[in-house]
């Protein structure tokens, strides 16, 4: 049994409240990883295209219009 069979089948041992826990724990961490990638993506200049698909675009309308 590898690790990942060993804690799967732990987690599948637990009763509800500490499962709770771990899966609020898990999430919380997921989010950390999630926000640290970013980050790096940002930085390394991967996420610049967010920025310079709207300059190409020539139907760009102000948001919300004006009355």
């Amino acid at each position: 049994m590898d690790r990942v069979q060993e804690i799967e089948a732990a987690i599948s041992s637990l009763p509800p409240d500490e499962f709770r826990r771990l899966t609020e724990w898990l999430y919380a961490l997921e989010q950390v990883r999630w926000d640290e990638d970013m980050g790096r993506d940002s930085a390394s200049g991967k996420l610049d295209f967010l920025f310079d698909e709207p300059e190409r675009e020539q139907d760009l309308r102000e948001w919300p219009p004006r009355k």
